[in-house]
């Protein structure tokens, strides 16, 4: 017999998006997280005092992910009140990278879905390091099912305000766990004949088989997830993000764009992520050495939040999973310019966006996770990689207050991990006072330390010689 949850709490069924998350995580992919460095020690009542009021303004991060194998389904239960939250202290890691590499790796969702057996895992853990050099480190583990990036990115800002005493206006609140992305979907945008989405399923696996990849440094099933960071200085990144050289370097590309918002493209990257993807398929190709007329399908994983396309629209503070992915492939050959890859690729999107395939594709590519997950056979080397980047469309913009002063912050990281079904690298950029910050994971031993750091290297030498004046 099912064990039956707490009388005083609520609980709904995983969305389709939801599940293929519920599926991936035991293997790795899918922890996030929330990391930040202070160089004064957090007090812990007070730190415990601020988590329990984000658990309080947003039911899901209270909540449990319960599996019951009688349905062999997935459900968030959330009690009426958790209580203050229980942080770990520990002093075993010795650097905050190798802090932020320890917490990706360690996996409590790892037995959510064992046979006979009803489960109950906490969505969120926190965990508190004492560092070397009189530093400390505060990470938010969460389930991704719970809590994609633009909500994480909200978080960060919300428990900032509370650490500092004085950000009550972004302590925005929520009346229970929101309903999945697919019961927000506009009427109609999600339809898709059923032969037209046959079509499409065996379109994503035949050519799945013909992308190429990174090569493996090891075949066979990775264990962990691993970061190396790339940092582009102020000048370098105002380079590569002005107008002026958008212009100059493309101008159908800077047309497009302006006519979104003038204003915005400077301050927000006017779309960056498609010249960071272009620089990391550049770099991907120049690593193989082939011939220069020698061409390859590189894949490439855009993730696009949908709050604001969804009915009715959501906020960054309705904390749940409401991004959607779009699958594409390119042809490359030796000697591209970098401009004209980023531009086929965002033309590449803007129809793939036109056509909703965000939203009429989206079971698709959830199913063929889920396959993936069950079958990394069907994945070169058993690697279980699906593609060859993953990013964000949109670049997070922060910039450093007196609060962040104040309470100490010395520096931040928004990640997840990817050694379970997911890309060779996946992309987590944002723009830190000016600067270029990009996190960048990637799964072990199929692709060591030495072989990511050059390939983000290479990208950074990309980027920085595509802005450079001619």
């Amino acid at each position: 017999m099912s064990e039956q949850p707490p009388a005083n709490a609520t609980s709904r069924s995983v969305g389709g998006t939801e599940y293929s998350w519920c599926k991936a995580v035991p293997g790795g992919t899918g922890i996030s997280l929330l990391a930040f460095l202070f160089s004064k020690q957090p007090d812990l009542s007070h730190l415990q005092t601020c988590i329990h009021k984000l658990q309080t303004s947003h039911p899901i991060l209270r909540s449990k992910l319960r599996f019951d194998p009688a349905t062999n389904g997935y459900s968030f239960s959330t009690p009426a009140d958790s209580g203050p939250p229980q942080i770990q202290p520990s002093d075993l890691p010795k650097s905050f990278e190798l802090t932020i590499e320890h917490e990706m790796n360690t996996n409590p969702w790892l037995n959510t879905n064992k046979a006979n057996q009803v489960t109950e895992t906490d969505i969120m853990f926190v965990s508190m390091y004492n560092l070397p050099e009189q530093q400390w480190a505060v990470v938010l583990r969460l389930h991704t099912a719970a809590c994609d990036r633009a909500a994480a990115a909200f978080l960060f800002r919300e428990l900032l305000g509370l650490l500092g005493g004085g950000a009550e206006k972004e302590n925005a609140k929520e009346v229970g766990v929101g309903l999945a992305i697919e019961d927000y979907i506009p009427a109609g945008k999600a339809n898709k004949p059923f032969w037209a989405r046959g079509a499409d399923m065996l379109g994503y696996s035949v050519n799945s088989f013909r992308f190429s990849n990174l090569d493996f440094k090891e075949t066979g099933f990775p264990t962990s997830t691993q970061l190396v960071r790339m940092k582009i200085g102020s000048e370098d990144t105002e380079k590569i993000l002005s107008l002026e050289n958008f212009f100059h370097k493309h101008e159908g590309l800077a047309s497009v764009l302006m006519a979104k918002s003038s204003k915005g493209c400077k301050s927000k990257g006017i779309k960056l992520f498609v010249l960071l993807a272009a620089a990391g398929i550049v770099a991907a190709r120049a690593s193989k050495n082939l011939a220069i007329d020698k061409s390859e399908k590189y894949s490439l994983t855009t993730l696009m939040d949908c709050r604001s396309l969804l009915d009715p629209a959501l906020s960054d503070h309705n904390i749940g999973f409401y991004h959607s992915a779009i699958l594409n492939n390119h042809d490359v050959k030796g000697g591209e310019d970098v401009w004209e890859l980023a531009q086929k690729i965002y033309t590449s999107l803007t129809t793939a966006k036109s056509s909703d395939k965000h939203f009429t594709d989206m079971a698709d590519l959830n199913l063929l996770m889920c396959k993936v997950v069950d079958n990394p056979s069907l994945t070169p080397s058993s690697s279980l990689r699906t593609s060859l980047i993953s990013l964000f469309d949109e670049t997070l913009v922060e910039n450093t207050n007196q609060c962040h002063k104040d309470i100490g912050l010395l520096d931040y990281v928004g990640c997840a991990s990817v050694h379970g079904a997911s890309p060779s690298l996946a992309i987590f950029d944002t723009i830190r006072d000016g600067e270029l910050d990009c996190t960048c994971v990637y799964p072990s031993p199929t692709h060591s330390r030495e072989q990511m750091q050059a390939f983000v290297d290479h990208m950074k030498e990309i980027l920085i010689k595509a802005s450079a004046p001619q």
